[in-house]
């Protein structure tokens, strides 16, 4: 299983990190120093039409040594692109684009499966997309979409139980689990201790975002990175 140490980025600085731990360049450094493979970062000015940190994702991306998966809502082709011509090693499709199978062929055909991740937020079951153009999709509902996305050939998707996001309420590994036959299941939301990733490792999960828990320091990187060795 692997581990994503979260990079969310907003007005320049790693959300609500300490003062501290707020530069998005060190946060990477000390992530690589820590052990870690992969980051996941997330531009929230840009997921949620805020403006965006386009030359700082950019410096990141070049600058990381270790590899980035790029998530937030990104929705056109285009932005996917040009993440993974600066460096990305996957970018996560938002759902808005997920809900299009010509686009999801599309990105398949054109990156690989190992560099296109799918986005899948979810509340009560049904895909719920966050930022912009939610508005425009369609309830979709979350174990019918996982089976299109494994039939078009995709191998990750991102599970993110919306109500649980930031909370450090515990992840919703059960409805991951769901997901998880021919996929490759990344956990998202809500991940507040290391009986968390215990629990997300037993359930063959393929990998955790963890942002919250780590700022607050209620574990540290390398303890997590033990835990799902």
């Amino acid at each position: 299983m692997e581990l994503y140490p979260a990079v969310d980025v907003q007005g320049g600085r790693v959300a609500r990190a300490p003062t501290a731990h707020a530069d998005p360049l060190a946060a990477l450094e000390r992530y690589a120093r820590a052990g870690a493979r992969w980051v996941h970062f997330v531009d929230l000015d840009r997921a949620f039409g805020r403006g965006d940190n386009r030359d700082l994702t950019r410096a990141c991306l070049q600058a990381a040594t270790m590899s980035v998966q790029v998530g937030g809502g990104i929705s056109t082709e285009a932005a996917i692109d040009e993440l993974l011509a600066w460096g990305a090693a996957r970018v996560v499709v938002g759902a808005v684009a997920a809900a299009d199978a010509g686009v999801v062929d599309r990105l398949l055909a054109r990156h690989g499966a190992e560099r296109i991740a799918v986005g899948i937020d979810v509340r009560n079951g049904k895909l719920a997309p966050r930022g912009r153009g939610r508005e425009d999709v369609p309830k979709i509902e979350v174990v019918g979409l996982a089976r299109r996305l494994r039939e078009q050939g995709a191998r990750t998707v991102v599970y993110t139980d919306v109500t649980r996001d930031g909370t450090l309420a515990g992840p919703d590994v059960s409805g991951a689990r769901a997901l998880n036959d021919g996929l490759e299941v990344i956990i998202s939301g809500g991940v507040a201790s290391l009986d968390d990733l215990r629990a997300a490792r037993a359930a063959g999960l393929a990998g955790a975002i963890v942002g919250r828990a780590l700022h607050e320091a209620r574990f540290t990187l390398a303890e997590a990175l033990a835990c799902v060795a």
